[in-house]
Parts: C-alpha cells; structure tokens; sequence
C-alpha cells in the first residue's frame, strides 16, 4: 500500500505545485517591472487580439477572456483592457462608449444593464462590421480578474469616473498584486500614487501637457514628489527631443517609462506597430534606445520576437 499512498500523495501535490508557479509569474512580473533594468515590459493593447501565426493562435476578441489567454500563452508580461460601468452598476470590460464597433449590437454601455450587455456577442479581432461575430460575449470586471489571477498583469484602463469602484473590485478580488490602475495627471494634479484610491494598488500617472511638451517635466517632478512614487510614467504622444530628460528623471528615480506605439506610434518621426512590422529596429529599437522599457502595442508577438532577437546578439560582457 506504500507506492498507491505516495502516488495519490504526488498527484495531490502536483495542483498545488503548479498553483504555486502560476502565481510566481505574476509575482515575476511586478518584480521585473519595479527593476528598470530588468528588461522590456511587453504591454498588449485591449489583450493579444491579433492573430500569432508563429504560436498558431487564431485571433480573439479584444477585451475577452481568449484575448487574455493568447497573451499567456505569448509570454506577455501586461494586459491592457477597458473598465465601464453599466446602468445597474456592473463593471464591464469594453472599450467604447457604444457596442457598436466590438459587438452584433448597439447602444450605449451606460444605458445597459449586465443582462442586456451579456445578450450581445463580440466580434473578432479588433471588430468591426465586417469582423466576424464569435460565440463570445462580453465579461465583467470580476471574471477577468479571476481569469488573470497568477497569469498575467492587468494594466485597468478605467474608462468612467469609477476608480473607487474599479479598485474596491481589485480588492475584493485579492487582485491587487495583480494590476496597474492608471489616470491622467496634468500640470494641475497634485501628486495622485499617495492619493486614495490609488494608494492602494500599484499606480502609474498618464502624463499630459496643454502648452509646450516641456511642461511634461515640470508635470513629471510633481508626480515624484509625493509621499510615494509610482511605478513609472505612460507617455503621451511627443518628440524625441525630450526624450533624454524624462530618461533620465526615470533613471534617477528608478522608475519606468511607458509608451504607445500603436497605430503609427506616439514619436511620429519613428513610427509605430505599422511601420515596426516592416523594420522593428528603427521603431522599437530607437524607442528603447531612447530610454522606454514598457511598450504597448498591438503586435505584441513580433515585438517579443525582435527584442529577444536583439538580446541573443548583445555579448556576455555587455549584457552584464
């Protein structure tokens, strides 16, 4: 009876066992995040939606479950997606005000209760009326933190006025080790990491300025200067002049910067993912060279493959 009692006793290891290394990977990532020189922090915009013909990954639905799964399964280290709330209070992953682009129906989000929101059925990819409708259906702020949980970081791009609401959320979920919550800081903005709610999870300003581009510095010292720092700066679109600057501010206070490049990219003189497709170093290459360790984008696999590309060609010496 020894051998059946120590199988049944590996097999009941074996879930908590793997339980265990799942939630280290998200624990690894928050690491890798609070070290600005441990590496590219890859960000997937609304989750990894477009196809990945080298992992043989179909797309999904942005904003979904499957979206959050392919970027798993890519190795991604962040997912961004949406917040809203509906009529009835339910918290909902869904980028637009409408539901028009990303599902079979229509109207505004805020008018819906979460019965009516599940009825409709997302479309593929980005949507679109010519994106195929799929079987899936949109999901709540409570199903997706408990799908991300020990998987992936959420970064929650709150699209109401519901940051209490979204962060108690994150709380009642134990899922605070488990996102970035963002909101705008302006040249008004006091300092926000130490402000509530935000104090209570791991929190980075989206920095803006209404005048000259220089003003982000001013914007960005504020920001540092409260009681706690957040973990890094998201960018808005601007030039690479002031670029050195806010690297260096980052590099002084050990902490990271986030940019875009979606679309065409938010450093116009160097594109974004259409043209980091064609020729990734001088996209993503000259943005790193810059200063960025996080970068969000739609192209989240071709991103992961050139910068581990660029990695196996930096000598042992240098990448000590």
């Amino acid at each position: 009876m020894v051998i059946p009692l120590l199988a049944l006793l590996a097999a009941l290891a074996a879930p908590a066992a793997a339980n265990a290394r799942t939630a280290d990977r998200v624990v690894a990532i928050h690491r890798k995040i609070a070290d600005p020189n441990g590496g590219l922090v890859v960000v997937a915009h609304r989750g990894c939606h477009a196809a990945a013909p080298a992992h043989k990954l179909a797309s999904a639905p942005e904003n979904s479950l499957a979206a959050l799964d392919n970027c798993v399964a890519l190795g991604v280290d962040v997912m961004e997606t949406d917040v809203r709330r509906g009529v009835d209070g339910s918290l909902v992953m869904i980028h637009d005000a409408t539901l028009d682009r990303t599902t079979d129906g229509t109207g505004l989000v805020a008018t819906m209760a979460l019965a009516q929101l599940r009825k409709v059925r997302l479309r593929a990819d980005l949507g679109g009326t010519a994106a195929p409708v799929t079987d899936a259906h949109i999901v709540t702020l409570d199903e997706m933190l408990a799908h991300a949980k020990g998987r992936i970081v959420l970064n929650l791009d709150i699209k109401d006025a519901i940051h209490a609401e979204v962060i108690d959320a994150v709380i009642r979920a134990g899922a605070q080790d488990g996102v970035i919550v963002k909101t705008t800081a302006g040249d008004q903005s006091k300092p926000l990491t130490p402000m509530q709610p935000f104090n209570l999870v791991p929190f980075m300003p989206i920095l803006r300025f209404s005048g000259d581009e220089r003003q982000l510095l001013d914007v960005a010292r504020i920001q540092l200067s409260g009681s706690r720092k957040p973990i890094g700066f998201e960018l808005p679109r601007l030039s690479p002049a002031i670029m050195p600057a806010l690297a260096e501010m980052a590099r002084k206070n050990r902490i990271r910067l986030w940019l875009n490049t979606l679309d065409n990219g938010y450093i116009a003189e160097l594109g974004g993912d259409n043209q980091a497709l064609a020729d990734p170093a001088r996209v993503w290459g000259s943005i790193r060279r810059l200063g960025v360790s996080m970068i969000q984008t739609d192209n989240p696999e071709a991103l992961i493959a050139y910068e581990a590309g660029t990695a196996s060609r930096v000598p042992a010496a240098a990448a000590r």
